[in-house]
Formats: structure tokens, sequence, C-alpha cells
């Protein structure tokens, strides 16, 4: 490392699951694969079903930067607490796992990937059995997406039930201090192509634009969204669930208080630190600092709820970012590892999340028909953002057309 130029720390992405390192543990079986429009698919034949599809569910890969690595996919929804695969597949549901070539794209272009997907199905699928279409995080978004604007072409999507599990509706949230720290790296690096993505001022309620240094909604987003209304905001044909890994009973994460520290840096960008989101106007969520070239930085929110400490799937943020820190010499003071992701009234497209009372909602107390969904569910426990779990899988199958 030169001693003019503070080490690179932005080789990493922030990526959670149901995404897993292989371990040789669990072994992909046998599969076909299909080559398709930016991206591809791995398929799994339900047990007892030969020679074809027949009654196929397809699962779309969620936000990271780079292609999809479907067999780290294969094993986040297999190696967890429950094999959510094994068991579709037992029940004689043949398994599309859909990848994409650039995780971070458009979602509006990975869709047409989703579109030949769900029309290759349809095609090669034995009897009359409706298809199950959804995904992960961003890939739920996708799917929502590509039924609709097949629905809007008046195109046969052959659907019988989608599902997003702890998918972003009404937008995700990656504190904004960190996002302005992965353009503060003096490197171009991976993770500030990541969070200046299309995917990722698509989905986040609010980004930080690294060229004005102001945080709003990307012009992306509004983009996206009035996309989505032109074909009719969701699928109207199959039933429309979803689950959330965050709690419904409106209790947020315990040890996340609002405007504490959770992660200061030393060594390195030495005295660098970021804070829990709090409410108010002119909140400091992070200072920055760093050696080469010298430079100093406070990112201050205004109008934010407490988004860090909120009810939803959680996501490693500080602590990938502090393990990396690390690696690199440097000394951290980490005090809060895990913040939400998506908000649980977002999964579940009950509310949206500017405000403190509504991201705050104690979603059990709701008439169901708050929700633009047929029906959901919410952790019974805070979770990982697609964190795979027996709960949230078997209410889903619980619900696939017979």
């Amino acid at each position: 490392m030169s001693e003019t130029t503070e080490p690179n720390v932005g080789s990493f992405t922030l990526g959670g699951p149901p995404t897993a390192r292989t371990t040789g543990a669990t072994q992909v079986p046998e599969h076909d694969e299909w080559p398709l429009p930016h991206g591809f698919a791995w398929v799994f034949p339900g047990e007892g079903n030969r020679g074809g599809l027949v009654r196929p569910v397809i699962m779309a890969d969620g936000f990271n930067l780079g292609p999809s690595k479907l067999d780290e996919l294969y094993h986040g929804l297999e190696s967890g607490s429950f094999p959510f695969v094994s068991e579709l597949r037992r029940r004689g549901r043949d398994v599309i796992l859909l990848g994409f070539e650039e995780r971070s794209a458009s979602i509006l272009d990975n869709a047409e990937t989703v579109v030949a997907a769900v029309m290759r199905a349809g095609a090669e699928q034995m009897g009359d059995a409706r298809l199950v279409v959804g995904g992960f995080s961003m890939g739920g978004i996708v799917t929502r997406y590509a039924l609709a604007k097949l629905e809007m072409r008046r195109t046969d999507h052959r659907t019988g039930l989608y599902f997003s599990y702890d998918s972003p509706h009404r937008g995700a949230s990656i504190p904004v201090g960190v996002q302005a720290f992965s353009h503060f790296i003096p490197f171009p690096n991976d993770f500030a192509k990541q969070m200046d993505s299309p995917a990722a001022r698509q989905m986040l309620w609010q980004h930080y634009d690294k060229d004005t240094g102001k945080i709003g909604v990307a012009p992306e987003r509004t983009q996206f969204l009035n996309a989505l209304d032109e074909v009719g905001g969701w699928p109207r044909i199959p039933r429309l669930v979803a689950v959330a890994n965050g709690r419904g009973d409106g209790i947020g994460l315990p040890d996340v208080k609002p405007g504490e520290v959770a992660l200061r840096i030393d060594r390195i960008y030495p005295g660098t630190t970021f804070y829990t989101q709090a409410q108010g106007d002119d909140v400091t969520a992070a200072y920055l600092s760093r050696r080469f070239p010298k430079a100093e930085k406070t990112i201050t929110t205004n109008g934010f709820p407490e988004l860090d400490g909120a009810p939803g799937g959680t996501l490693h943020t500080y602590k990938i970012l502090a393990d990396t820190i690390k690696k690199l010499g440097g000394q951290v003071d980490l005090r809060h590892e895990d913040v939400c992701f998506v908000p649980s009234v977002s999964a579940v497209a009950v509310r949206d999340i500017q405000k403190q009372a509504d991201l705050y909602t104690n979603i059990d107390g709701l008439d169901p028909q708050d929700s633009e969904l047929d029906d959901f569910l919410c952790s019974s426990t805070t979770t990982a953002h697609t964190g795979i779990t027996e709960e949230l899988c078997t209410w889903i199958m619980d619900r696939l057309p017979d």
C-alpha cells in the first residue's frame, strides 16, 4: 500500500442470505440449464416428475453486484434451518432457480429474463397446472413487474401464484452514511459501483448522489415506479402472497437505539464513525475521515424516521464493513452488526416507510385489506433479510396451487 493513499476497502459488496458460500456439505443435484436473455436458469425436477416440467416453481435471485451464482443461491436455500428446494421437490414441484447476468442491472431489463423463463416454462410444461412465480428480495420486484407487463401485453403467463420473500415493495434502506462512504474511498471500487447501480437507485427509498452529495429519491426510482404504474402496479391474474423476515407487531430491533455509534474506525480512515439513524433535522448519520488524500465529510439527514432499528429483515451492514476494515489492519469499534434493510411494512406492502408512525405500524393489528397483497405473513421473530426459515417457507408452500 502506498503511504500516500488509504487502503482500498471497496472490494466488498453488501450481500446477504439466501446466498451462501459453497462448503461441499450440500451437493447441487443434477439439473438442466436454460440460457435466457440477460440471464440463465437451473431446473430441478420434482420427485416423480419424468420427461418434462409438471408443476414449475420459478424463483428469482436477489440483488448484489455481478452475475448470479446459482450454486451459492442453492446452498443458501438448502443449508439453513429449512431445506426449501428439497421440500418443494418432495411435494412434486419442479424448481427453477432464475439468475441474472448482472444482478445490479435495471429491474426493467432483468424483467426480460423473467418473461423468457415464464414463457419457456409454459411451453415445456406437461399438463395444465398453473405456474408459481416469485423471488427473493429484488427477485420479487423483478417478477412482479414482469408478470404485470405480460398482462398488459395480453400475454397468458399461466401463473396461478405470485410470491415475494422479503422484497422491498415500498423501498429498502441502506444507511446513507454507508452509501456515502463507498464514494469516499479514493479508488474505483465494487462497493461504490453497487451503491450507484441502476437496481440500487431503483430500490432504495433514499439514495446518496456521489456527484452532488445530496440525499433523496433517485430519478431512477421515480422512473421505475412510473413504469410499474404503467403496467398496473401488480399482476392481477395470480394470487399475490408475500412473507417478511421482520416482525409484524411493530416492535423494532431492541438493541438498535437511534443516534448511537454503530461503527467507529481507527488506524485507517481514522475517526470515521457511523451512527444509527435518528429522527429530526440536521442529524449526523456519519463522520467520514481519510488521510490520503486528506478529507473530512459529515453526512446529515433531515426528516428521516428511525430506519436502522425498524421492524424488518436485517442485513449485516456494519459487520461486513467492520470485517473488511480489520482484514486491512484497521481497528474497529463495532456496536451494531445488523440493521434493518427491508422494513416489514415494505415487504408486505401495507405502508410507505418515510414516516415514523408508518414504519413502526403494528401490522398484525391491521385489516388485511390494508395490504396490496391477497395474503401475507410476517416472521414471528426478527430474522436476516431473505433468511430461509421453516415458518415462512411452509407458509408459502401451503398456498401453492394444486
